[in-house]
């Protein structure tokens, strides 16, 4: 479906008479908008605006009304305190004119979504990138996020483990049939029934991965090896090109999330694999993904420093993670996170 045919979501939310505290399930094709379109929704309504000049409190009230608009909603008399502001959507809206993300009294939650408005020294609006919750924790270099979790990685003798035999039942139903070769979706893109390989393809098609090597970019280049790493993912999945939309998971359109391990700790973010909670991508005929039908893909590699090779491929679905990794306990609280974001984040 291309832009001309895409769903006129303004329209259907308006005439469905919610307001933006009405829950919408990811699976309402006409009211629940994509990640992406929502970006671009947001970005075509707001840039432009002008701000200067006005009180903190005013200009919250005037970009959340301007949101309500955008997206077809009834503004309300008065905002509420909710968690997020726009619970329909699972949306909440920053205004940032510094790279530095302050979140109050809260943790990031992975499943929400965050429209982070940035405004130039005139304080007029010049773009609007809508991430979540698990993109966000990605930049959190203090280890203060409310709740972290980690676990413990122990690669054995056998080099490939399948852990999970088959996927969670609700997702047995929206595996391929007649997988294809090479796939011309994004491998960012949201999953699509039907065309999602089942735990066995995939490790069927990452398994010769294991004693693959390429170049190590350096000891401080995590994000350059897990980005060299992705690349070849695709590729052995059958995409066409790489694409990273900085999301989890990393591979999108098959739920799947990969981790290179040149250490034994596994940073898990703030979200547990078994998790039931949904991930709040787009659902499929009436199934919202959650964090236990995610597939987690497990690469330990080793580095001489000038090469990285994989030695060892552990595939498992969230809700057997547990049963091979052990998990750390223990959380770190802070009332208020700050995330420095990239000075490119804008410009991607």
């Amino acid at each position: 479906m291309g832009k001309a045919d895409s769903p006129d979501y303004k329209a259907a939310i308006a005439a469905s008479g919610n307001d933006i505290y009405q829950p919408i399930e990811t699976d309402d094709v006409e009211c629940w908008i994509p990640t992406r379109r929502l970006e671009e929704v947001l970005n075509k309504a707001l840039c432009g605006k002008n701000l200067a000049g006005l009180p903190l409190r005013t200009r919250s009230k005037i970009v959340k009304s301007a949101v309500c608009e955008a997206l077809g909603y009834p503004v309300p008399k008065s905002f509420r305190r909710t968690q997020p502001r726009f619970p329909g959507q699972q949306l909440d809206v920053y205004v940032q004119k510094a790279l530095n993300l302050q979140v109050w009294n809260e943790q990031l939650a992975p499943a929400r979504r965050y429209a982070l408005i940035r405004v130039d020294a005139a304080d007029r609006i010049v773009r609007v990138k809508v991430v979540d919750g698990g993109q966000l924790a990605t930049y959190d270099t203090t280890g203060t996020l409310t709740t972290k979790y980690q676990a413990r990685f122990a690669p054995g003798s056998n080099p490939l483990e399948l852990l999970s035999l088959q996927d969670t039942p609700p997702m047995l139903s929206h595996l391929g049939a007649h997988v294809p070769g090479h796939f011309t979706s994004s491998p960012a893109g949201d999953p699509e029934s039907g065309k999602i390989l089942s735990i066995r393809e995939v490790f069927g098609r990452l398994s010769p991965l294991v004693r693959r090597r390429f170049p190590d970019p350096g000891i401080d280049q995590e994000r350059s090896r897990g980005a060299a790493l992705h690349r070849l993912v695709c590729r052995s999945l059958g995409y066409q090109a790489y694409e990273d939309g900085g999301q989890f998971p990393d591979v999108r359109h098959q739920l799947l999330e990969v981790k290179l391990q040149t250490s034994p700790t596994i940073d898990l973010g703030f979200a547990e694999p078994p998790s039931e909670a949904p991930l709040g991508i787009r659902g499929m005929g009436g199934f919202c993904p959650r964090h236990c039908d995610v597939r987690y893909a497990l690469f330990f590699a080793q580095t001489n420093g000038a090469q990285v090779e994989i030695t060892h491929l552990i595939l498992t679905t969230g809700v057997d993670f547990f049963g091979r990794f052990k998990r750390f306990e223990g959380k770190v609280t802070n009332k208020k996170v700050q995330l420095p974001l990239p000075a490119d984040f804008f410009d991607r």
